[in-house]
C-alpha cells in the first residue's frame, strides 16, 4: 500500500499557498443532479476570498449551465482542452491551483481520476494538479456500495487525495440511501482545513470514535427547558478533524443546528439522559470518547404537563431541581473497553476559591479522564464562536497551550494528544 508520505510530492515540488495571495482554488463538478449545489459552494469561496476557477464537464452543464459559472466565478467557463489552445488551460489550471475540489463527483469522475484518463478539461487538470485535490461524491447507494467504486476510491485515497464519505438521505425520485452529496458548508469547511493544513494525516484510520456536541435542554413544561448556551461548534469540529483523519465516527448531537459533517454518523439526542444512554452505548466499541458538549447538572425533579402559568400575585414559582447523571466521571469509571482514551471538556470561570485552572486540575483528578480541554469562559467567551483557545492537561501531568485560532485548529490538536496516546 502506498503511505501518505510516498503519495503527495515533497513540500519543495507541490505549489503552496503564498502569503497574502489569494488562494486559487479549481471548482470541479460533474454531471449529477447535486451539481445546482455546487452554486453555493462556489458561493462560500468566493465571499471569503478565494480565487475560484469553474471547471464543469459537458455533463454538468445540463444541469447548471456555463452563464451561472461564469457569473458567479467572474470568469469565463470551459469544458475543453481546445479553448484557448495558447494558454495551454489543461495544464495550467492545474499547476497553478492550491486547491482542487470536485463537488459533485460522480462514480464515472472517480473511475476516471483512479486510472489517469483524460479526456475533458476537467480531467486533464486532476492529472496536472500538484495541490491537494477533494473529491465529494454523489451518486445512487449501489453505484457508491459497488466494487468497482469502492476499489476506485481506495486507490485514489492510497494516493493521498481526500475521498470525502457521501452523506445519507433522499436521493433523486424516491431513493433514500448512502451517496448523497454532504452539504456545501461542509465541504467548504473541510476544503478550508485542507488549505490551512494540507491533505490529513490519517493516523485516525481503523480507530472509532464517539464525539459529543451541543448543550442538552430539560424540559420544564411543554415550552420551557433548562438550557445552556453550547453551540455544539467545537464538537462538530471535532468530528470532522476525526473523519478526516480516518477514524469511524458516532457524533451525539444535542440540539444543534449545523450541518452533518460528511461521513459522521449522527445521534441526535435532546436530554441529558438521552446523551448519556447514547454515548455509553457507542462507548462499548470504541476507542476513544471526545465529552464536547455541554450536559445540564439538573433538571426539573418533575414535568409540567402544562404550561407553567404566572402566579397573579406576582411571586415566584417554586423549582425544585434534582442532579443529572455525571456523563464523563461514568465513561471514565467504568471504561466497557480497556484502554478507551476518555476526553473532557471545561467550561471554566475564575473565583474567589481559586483560577481557571486550579479548578480545571481538581476537575480532571474527580473526573478520572485522561485529558481535559480547559476553556476559560469568563464573559461568555468560545460559545458561538468560531474560534477558540484553550489548555489541555493530561492525567500524565503534561500541560499542553493551544493558542487563540480556529475550532478546526484546536480540534486537530485534541485529536494529536489522542493519536499520540495511541501510539501512532
Amino acid at each position: 500500500m502506498t503511505t501518505h508520505d510516498e503519495a503527495v510530492p515533497p513540500a519543495g515540488e507541490r505549489h503552496s499557498v503564498v502569503s497574502g495571495a489569494r488562494p486559487r482554488v479549481v471548482l470541479g463538478v460533474t454531471g449529477g443532479i447535486a451539481a445546482y449545489k455546487a452554486c453555493e459552494l462556489l458561493r462560500l469561496l468566493t465571499e471569503s476570498g478565494h480565487d475560484v476557477t469553474v471547471v464543469p464537464t459537458e455533463s454538468a452543464l445540463r444541469f447548471v449551465g456555463a452563464p451561472t459559472w461564469a457569473a458567479l466565478s467572474g470568469k469565463p467557463v470551459h469544458t475543453g482542452v481546445w479553448d484557448d489552445v495558447h494558454e495551454v488551460p489543461h495544464v495550467r489550471i492545474g499547476q497553478s491551483a492550491d486547491l482542487v475540489v470536485v463537488a459533485p463527483a460522480t462514480a464515472d469522475l472517480l473511475a476516471k481520476a483512479a486510472h489517469g484518463l483524460a479526456d475533458d478539461l476537467l480531467t486533464n487538470t486532476l492529472l496536472t494538479a500538484r495541490c491537494p485535490v477533494v473529491l465529494a461524491p454523489a451518486m445512487h447507494t449501489e453505484m457508491w456500495e459497488h466494487a468497482a467504486t469502492a476499489a476506485n476510491v481506495a486507490t485514489l485515497r492510497e494516493r493521498g487525495v481526500v475521498v470525502v464519505e457521501p452523506a445519507e438521505g433522499r436521493l433523486t425520485g424516491a431513493d433514500s440511501g448512502k451517496g448523497r452529496l454532504p452539504e456545501p458548508a461542509e465541504i467548504f469547511e473541510l476544503a478550508l482545513e485542507v488549505l490551512a493544513r494540507g491533505v490529513p494525516r490519517a493516523d485516525l484510520a481503523g480507530r472509532r470514535v464517539v464525539v459529543s456536541a451541543g448543550g442538552t435542554r430539560e424540559p420544564l413544561d411543554p415550552v420551557r427547558f433548562l438550557g445552556n448556551r453550547s453551540s455544539g461548534r467545537q464538537g462538530y469540529a471535532l468530528a470532522r478533524a476525526a473523519a478526516s483523519r480516518g477514524a469511524e465516527v458516532t457524533l451525539v448531537s444535542a440540539n444543534v443546528s449545523l450541518p452533518d459533517p460528511a461521513g459522521v454518523k449522527v445521534v441526535r439526542v435532546e436530554t441529558t439522559g438521552q446523551l448519556r444512554d447514547a454515548v455509553v452505548g457507542a462507548a462499548a466499541t470504541a476507542d476513544a470518547v471526545v465529552m464536547a458538549a455541554a450536559p445540564a447538572d439538573f433538571r426539573p425533579a418533575s414535568v409540567s404537563g402544562s404550561k407553567i402559568k404566572k402566579a397573579g400575585d406576582g411571586s415566584a414559582a417554586p423549582l425544585e431541581l434534582e442532579q443529572n447523571p455525571d456523563v464523563l466521571a461514568e465513561l471514565s469509571r467504568d471504561r466497557v473497553r480497556p484502554g478507551t482514551i476518555i476526553v473532557g471538556f471545561a467550561a471554566e470561570t475564575g473565583d474567589d476559591a481559586g483560577g481557571v485552572l486550579d479548578h480545571a486540575r481538581d476537575k480532571l483528578a474527580r473526573k478520572g479522564c485522561d485529558l481535559l480541554v480547559v476553556n476559560d469562559v469568563s464573559g461568555g467567551a468560545v460559545f458561538g464562536s468560531d474560534d477558540n483557545q484553550a489548555v489541555i492537561l493530561a492525567a500524565d501531568g503534561s500541560v499542553v497551550e493551544v493558542p487563540l485560532g480556529t475550532k478546526a485548529a484546536l480540534a486537530h490538536v485534541v485529536w494529536d494528544e489522542v493519536a499520540r496516546r495511541f501510539g501512532t
